[in-house]
């Protein structure tokens, strides 16, 4: 399993950003895909997080009302994190995790259920 992401970037206040993950190596949607960020000195977080059978998103707190997790209508296995509203609290490495649904049993966003992640990708919001 690979999973490539993209977007990221440095962005206002106030402002929009998109990040996409496309993964390979599943074949079939019977698996868990999201989102997680690490700010310095702080634990990795999940951001949001869905299984693909079902497409029902996972947000935390956080995000939600923010951030909106997609699947793609047009390519297969990839997934969208649309964040609107960007806060400096935002600022994180995001990355972007998946794992088979049987292995996702200590709640849908957990870090430690996933087992595939990807490289991670820079998001700054300034003030």
């Amino acid at each position: 399993v690979q999973l490539v992401e993209s977007g990221g970037g440095l962005v206002q206040a106030g402002g929009s950003l998109r990040l996409s993950c496309a993964a390979s190596g599943f074949t079939s949607d019977d698996y868990a895909i999201g989102w997680f960020r690490q700010a310095p000195g702080k634990e990795r977080e999940g951001v949001s997080c869905m299984f693909m059978s079902d497409a029902f998103p996972y947000y935390a707190n956080s995000v939600k009302g923010r951030f909106t997790l997609s699947s793609s209508d047009n390519a297969e296995n990839t997934v969208y994190l649309q964040m609107n509203s960007l806060e400096p609290d935002d600022t994180a490495v995001y990355y972007c995790a998946a794992s088979w649904s049987w292995a996702v049993v200590a709640g849908v966003c957990v870090a430690s259920d996933y087992n595939y992640w990807g490289q991670g990708t820079q998001v700054t919001v300034s003030s």
